[in-house]
């Protein structure tokens, strides 16, 4: 059963927003004209990288310029990229908000199905064709897959953001920051451990409130804050009682449920699982722990999810790390950390402002996977982006049945914003595998099923694309198809497509060819969007959150997955029982399973029914908002291929270009 959209989870529209948001684009449109830049098609399509490098680009001050971004509200990193400040909310507050549209996709063959290109090509065909003034909102990918199996995430093709190599790499050093603050946690923790165990109160107070030489004392920010937790309405740390000190001093944490690990940028499987504390001055503290890639930190899916600095700093504070010996909740403020990697994340708060090949703007910012956290860009940077565009065109990572459902049940529930379309990517390559046809392997030549005509095989797989937009359109959001083509795939093939897709609810279903043609490639698609943006839609999300625990999973779990039921191992069961009685019950649900079926199982294609669905861990990210069950053998650190995509990338020392990127 479906909730409809509470006014206390999405603000109240304007009622003269209508009035106002034609007379603004105007405004906004002559006030800064935007001058796009002119692609050099070639043919055969050269590699990504290379596409890239040819490229002319504008300096970001003068995209800035065309976007309405003041210079004071801008941090230039270098000539093409930089950060866009907060205070650029405050000025646009009053202005109306652009239309906002989700791209994402069926569920893909382990080689993607271009829905990144498709959000690019989109965005420059609004803006660079039709006279729009359109927005890309993407993520910073993670370095992870970038050297590993997957490559570069800047798009495709003529449809791409760039500079590329800055966009796959270090881009402003986001990411960075997240992995050295996630890390300053795990080392914080596993510490007061250690210095707990060999202290008694009065040390520890001693240690963490130092007498100077006159004997006062004082608090520090985060201490403040911890004693606020405790109801111990004290200033002055002369002032505690001994039993007040005891309380604020000593956490007394429970090594066994210690739930905050390590991360890292790099897909190390052998870090999956680790034993810390084996040096001879930490004798008896050694203990089992892991790593996780830093885009599964919870620190990240904050970034994205925070609506200003003040909120993620609070966020940060609530971020839970274990529990005490009495099975309360210890936080990274109980920790006095949360002041700390709030600094360390100042700057990384603020979206990343950057181009595609033909030159309309575009938002990099945060990169939470989809398979593991919600997969979405950052709230912050759809809200600057809906103040300064028509179109904002963002993206859900994977296929529908994980970006999208979370981009709706969580990123959506706390920004407040309400999205009109949803644009679903498929291919034919995908629906054939899905109708049976033989595996899809990265690296690997595809079978003669995928490239001559199969229209049995392609009939067979569309029932995965029915179902997820039958699942779009539970939301109440209209839906467009847009068929991502290959040069093999035919008319015949095209025709049923975009045939079935309306027969299933979408409202249209376009041929994109943006990859080798641009924005000109993508021009039909982009006014089907416009078109399904001028329609009436009824938003609504999939679940209210006073349902509990199980009761959200489930629902998850049967209307989107269509699972007939779900399975909890002893160890969910329990920490479901704690999050309960913790009051965590009344958060969101984040689902980690495999972007490969709709079922935990990634041999399982197209749109089974008659499965189940196996909850065997449920973590608590509680600063970010949600918690997350992890599904079947899902894992939070991927690992590397035989031939990573690392052996191809170098440097060519005659030009100082990187090769290799794709």
């Amino acid at each position: 059963m479906l909730s409809k959209v509470k006014t206390s989870e999405v603000p109240k529209k304007n009622t003269a927003r209508k009035e106002a948001a034609f007379s603004g684009a105007v405004k906004r449109s002559r006030a800064n004209p935007f001058t796009p830049t002119k692609l050099q098609l070639r043919r055969p399509v050269p590699p990504d990288i290379e596409i890239a490098q040819e490229a002319e680009l504008k300096p970001i001050t003068q995209l800035a310029q065309e976007l309405g971004i003041r210079p004071d509200e801008l941090e230039p990193y270098g000539l093409f990229k930089a950060k866009v400040k907060l205070e650029i909310l405050e000025r646009l507050k009053n202005r109306p908000n652009g239309k906002y549209i989700d791209v994402t996709a069926i569920t893909p063959t382990p080689l993607g199905e271009g829905k990144t290109t498709i959000t690019v090509g989109l965005s420059q065909a609004l803006g660079a064709h039709l006279g729009k003034r359109a927005i890309t909102v993407i993520r910073q990918p993670s370095q992870g897959p970038t050297f590993g199996i997957k490559g570069g995430a800047a798009g495709g093709g003529y449809s791409q953001i760039v500079p590329m190599e800055d966009f796959n790499l270090h881009l402003t050093g986001d990411i960075h920051a997240i992995t050295a603050a996630h890390n300053l946690v795990a080392a914080t923790l596993d510490a007061r451990v250690f210095h707990e165990a060999q202290q008694d109160d009065i040390k520890l107070f001693d240690a963490l409130c130092p007498p100077d030489k006159k004997g006062c004392r004082k608090f520090s920010p985060t201490m403040l804050r911890r004693l606020k937790r405790l109801n111990i309405a004290k200033t002055d740390p002369n002032e505690l009682t001994p039993e007040e000190r005891s309380r604020f001093a000593r956490l007394d944490i429970d090594p066994t449920t210690i739930t905050w690990r390590r991360v890292i940028d790099v897909n190390d499987r052998m870090l999956r699982e680790i034993e810390v504390g084996l040096g001879p001055e930490e004798k008896g503290f050694s203990h089992r722990s892991g790593y996780d890639i830093t885009a599964a930190s919870e620190i990240m899916a904050i970034l994205a999810l925070t609506t200003g600095l003040e909120d993620m700093r609070e966020r940060f504070g609530k971020m839970t790390v274990a529990a005490n010996r009495h099975g309360e909740a210890v936080t990274v403020e109980d920790l006095g950390v949360a002041g700390a990697v709030t600094v360390l994340m100042k700057d990384a708060i603020k979206p990343n402002l950057m181009q595609t090949l033909e030159g309309t703007p575009a938002f990099v910012h945060a990169g939470p996977f989809a398979n593991i956290a919600h997969g979405n860009s950052s709230i912050l940077a759809d809200k600057i982006a809906l103040k300064l565009a028509d179109y904002v065109v963002t993206e859900s990572g994977f296929g529908a049945d994980i970006g999208m459902e979370k981009f709706f049940d969580i990123k959506c529930r706390y920004s407040g914003l309400i999205p009109q379309v949803v644009v679903m990517v498929a291919t034919v390559r995908a629906l054939k595998m899905h109708g049976g046809g033989p595996k899809v392997v990265a690296g690997k030549p595809l079978a003669a099923e995928y490239t001559e005509e199969n229209l049995d095989l392609l009939r067979k797989g569309l029932p995965n694309l029915e179902r997820h937009v039958q699942n779009a359109c539970k939301y109440g959001v209209n839906v467009v198809v847009a068929i991502n083509t290959f040069t093999t795939d035919t008319p015949a093939e095209i025709e049923l497509i975009c045939k079935s897709a309306l027969e299933f609810g979408a409202l249209d279903a376009v041929v994109s060819t943006n990859w080798t043609d641009g924005g000109q490639g993508a021009v039909q698609l982009a006014k089907a969007v416009v078109k399904a943006a001028e329609q009436s839609s009824n938003f609504q999300f999939l679940y209210p959150l006073d349902r509990t625990i199980k009761e959200k999973i489930e629902t998850i779990a049967e209307e989107i997955y269509r699972a007939d039921g779900v399975d909890y191992s002893p160890e969910a069961e329990e920490q479901i029982e704690r999050f309960t009685r913790l009051g965590f019950d009344g958060l969101p649900i984040c689902m980690a399973k495999t972007h490969l079926s709709f079922t935990t199982d990634v041999s399982i294609k197209g749109a089974p029914t008659g499965f189940r669905i196996h909850v065997r861990e449920v973590r608590a990210s509680v600063g970010a908002g949600f918690l997350y069950p992890l599904l079947g053998k899902m894992s939070t650190m991927p690992g590397l291929p035989t031939r990573p995509a690392s052996f191809d990338v170098d440097l060519d020392l005659a030009t100082g270009k990187v090769v290799g990127l794709f």
